[in-house]
């Protein structure tokens, strides 16, 4: 599959020469490597050093110099709009306490829908209108948050249901650890003490396979005595 490896910046170049277009909303422009396809069908591999917010106007080079240009969806949106200058600045330092994805326009900030945000915006005196419209937030720290999946200020940690992998586009750093806080799934992903994650599950199938006493063989200190929480039904035969 053909690659883009190069973002050309809105303005840098002209877009009436774009070969095909990518329509993507505000969640699907933060990007580092992913397969796409141009309402016009080109299809090709995007493939970027690092996760980049890519901005409507960019153009995406593919390796043959045809270029795809980006453009922003319209999708719901709430616009906080302000009494003057001085309650725009309060209610930017309200919205921004609280790390959300924000457009600065004249008069308005707009954000994603968020009935929350918003009614706390109402609360500050401020009008709140909702519509449809391309969301261009301002470039910041929160990107650093949504490269490991975390959902503006509430922290949701949205599990979707892709495989990981380099190719897969979250823009997620693919470590050792991951960032879902449930209990029932966070019984100590890292318990290897240095080993390598059980990534195939070998290691816990064996562990149920089997009950642990002193002739079992696992190599496990049976007396060591400290909780970490095993979340398998094996019996510990002290």
């Amino acid at each position: 599959m053909i690659r883009a490896r190069q973002i050309l910046p809105a303005g840098s170049w002209d877009a009436t020469t774009a070969a095909d277009r990518v329509v993507l909303p505000h969640d699907g422009r933060y990007r580092r490597r992913i397969a796409m396809r141009g309402d016009g069908d080109v299809a090709f591999l995007l493939d970027l050093d690092e996760a980049t917010r890519l901005k409507d106007g960019d153009g995406l080079k593919l390796e043959d110099d045809r270029v795809v240009a980006v453009v922003a969806a319209e999708e719901p949106v709430a616009e906080i709009v302000a009494q003057d200058a001085h309650h725009l600045a309060r209610l930017a330092w309200h919205l921004g306490n609280r790390h959300v994805p924000a457009q600065l326009l004249a008069d308005r900030i707009r954000i994603a829908r968020d009935s929350v945000l918003e009614d706390m915006a109402r609360g500050l005196g401020a009008g709140v209108e909702t519509v449809e419209a391309a969301f261009e937030p301002e470039g910041g720290a929160y990107e650093a948050a949504e490269a490991h999946g975390h959902a503006g200020h509430a922290h949701a940690h949205h599990h979707h249901d892709h495989a990981h992998g380099d190719a897969c586009g979250c823009g997620h750093d693919h470590h050792g650890h991951e960032h879902g806080h449930d209990d029932r799934e966070h019984a100590h992903e890292h318990h290897g003490h240095g080993k390598e994650r059980d990534v195939l599950h070998v290691q816990a199938a064996a562990a149920v396979a089997h009950e642990h006493g002193p002739d079992c063989g696992c190599g496990h200190d049976h007396d060591h005595g400290h909780d970490h929480a095993h979340h398998h039904d094996h019996k510990h035969g002290h």
